[in-house]
């Protein structure tokens, strides 16, 4: 029987460990390739910190050709121009094509920054979405801290992924106060949340007033329900709307350094296919993580389509955290296993989210399960102890993706946090 050729497209967090585990659970029965925009992984939840001077990016990279290799896994790092699920096929930017049997989507999202007037890293304000971005935004931060100026930070509407955005404030607020120059920055965190601490997942536990404590302690205000007009150099144009959408007021807000994160879109190589996307180019997928027009293309992470857990004034997406992905990665790996051996798939994910929310000197962590209410565990907590977690959790992924292992991390995790298992991240 020849081996079956299954292509992981992306190899970010959920990309990544796919390949290793699809390799686990297939053995010699598949071929498996990963075609990726770049040789090297980023550890991306650590890019507050390299925003603020506490990491060097070379020290949360990966360089992924040689570790595929050891587990007999190629790699092609030049990127995808397009996915053509009718004929089996990803072309790649040189034009040529590699087929497939099986494909895994893992791309995550295209920074949708060219939707505002002025947004993003290559106009008037930073990012901390990839870790070349945050490198920027570090030099940046150095030139506030010599000539200081008011700090804006939140996420625009849209967005989905909100935890880096309050991780980026506290900790900026942190460094800021080492430097003994806090109280000449002011900071001011705006957000379409239409709370502080909603998360795009209509809060869990107890983060509202959790968040807002921290953020009354460390003198941040904030404006919920903000919609972001245009930013032109050092000023931020803002709608806050009311309950119905309608307009309250308007702020400009002056900054000398700012950080929003953006809405998130799929990556033109999966735009525009009909049965494959939805019309912002997210992956359909069903209960077993396949999508239902092509049922050999299966789908995991930030780049499937989630509908919100509610109506809100403004857009506020869904986000799509680690505990999610790696059961996604589970569900697929072992669905391919079931579907080899000729088998109709039964593996779901869990949908469970567990976020450790760093703020440098603390943090605040959650578990919630399922991720969308309404939960069976709706849990919170907050303590110094979780920077520490935040410290070992990068320290552990980091040796599993250099060393290519398949071990869960998230339910083990969130069973510590809950009292249940004890952790070790040696």
């Amino acid at each position: 029987m020849s081996e079956s050729k299954v292509v992981v497209l992306g190899a970010g967090l959920g990309g990544t460990i796919a390949a290793y585990e699809i390799r686990e659970a297939l053995g010699k029965q598949a071929q498996i390739t990963v075609i990726n925009k770049g040789d090297d992984y980023w550890f991306v939840p650590s890019n507050p910190w390299v925003a603020v001077g506490w990491r060097e990016p070379e020290a949360i990279k990966v360089h992924l050709p040689p570790v595929m290799a050891k587990h007999d896994i190629a790699f092609d790092g030049q990127g995808a121009k397009k996915v053509d699920p009718e004929n089996n096929r990803v072309e790649l930017n040189d034009g040529s094509f590699v087929e497939y049997d099986y494909l895994v989507i893992a791309t995550g999202p295209e920074l949708a920054f060219d939707e505002i007037e002025g947004f993003g890293p290559d106009r008037h304000t930073v990012s901390i979405c990839e870790t070349a971005h945050a490198a920027a935004a570090h030099a940046k931060f150095e030139e506030l801290c010599a000539n200081p100026r008011p700090i804006v930070v939140g996420a625009v509407q849209g967005a989905s992924c909100y935890g880096p955005a309050y991780e980026m404030a506290m900790t900026l607020d942190t460094e800021l106060k080492k430097r003994k120059i806090r109280d000449k920055v002011p900071m001011t965190f705006i957000t379409p949340e239409p709370y502080i601490g909603h998360l795009g997942l209509d809060g869990v536990g107890d983060t509202k007033s959790m968040l807002e404590s921290e953020m009354r302690n460390r003198h941040i205000k904030w404006i919920t329900n903000a919609k972001v007009d245009s930013v032109e150099e050092g000023v931020f144009h803002v709608t806050e709307v009311n309950e119905d959408g309608s307009d309250k007021a308007k702020h400009d807000l002056e900054f000398g350094w700012g950080m929003l994160m953006p809405p998130f879109r799929g990556i033109k190589p999966l735009m525009g296919i009909d049965g494959l996307v939805n019309p912002r180019g997210f992956v359909l997928v069903d209960k077993h993580q396949r999508n239902p027009k092509y049922p050999n293309v299966f789908a995991l992470g930030v780049c499937i389509a989630i509908p919100p857990t509610g109506p809100t004034p403004l857009p506020v997406g869904v986000p799509k955290t680690g505990f999610m992905i790696e059961s996604m990665v589970t569900a697929i790996a072992q669905n391919l296993k079931e579907i080899l051996a000729g088998q109709e798939p039964t593996h779901e994910a869990s949908w469970n989210a567990i976020c450790l929310a760093d703020f440098g000197d603390g943090g605040v962590a959650f578990v919630a399960k399922p991720q969308i209410p309404p939960r069976n565990t709706n849990w919170s907590s907050e303590g110094k102890w979780v920077h520490l977690a935040k410290i070992g959790f990068e320290k552990y992924f980091l040796r599993k993706v250099r060393k290519g292992e398949s071990e869960p991390f998230y339910e083990k995790l969130a069973l510590h946090v809950l009292g249940i298992k004890k952790l070790r991240f040696d």
